[in-house]
């Protein structure tokens, strides 16, 4: 959609979508949880946890700030970890 569609039209738009992908995203966190859970500390989780507070808050460039969450620091990608 162009630049100029109105935030209302584009949330009238997508709204079916978003809502399908937090249902989806809300289950599997369920199942997570019914599976024991994982510690704040697990580095899998880390990225996720972060990557939902990007989402929750308001601000541009959430998919860049998303994707980073979810990108190895420089001194991992230096190891090739």
């Amino acid at each position: 959609m162009p630049a100029s569609t109105p935030a209302g039209t584009l949330l009238g738009t997508e709204f079916l979508a978003i809502r399908c992908r937090v249902i989806e995203l809300a289950a599997i966190l369920d199942r997570i949880d019914r599976a024991g859970g994982v510690a704040a500390e697990d580095p899998q989780w880390l990225p996720i946890h972060r990557g939902l507070e990007i989402l929750a808050a308001h601000g541009p460039n959430r998919a860049a700030r998303v994707q980073m969450a979810f990108s190895l620091p420089d001194e991992e990608k230096a190891a090739g970890g």
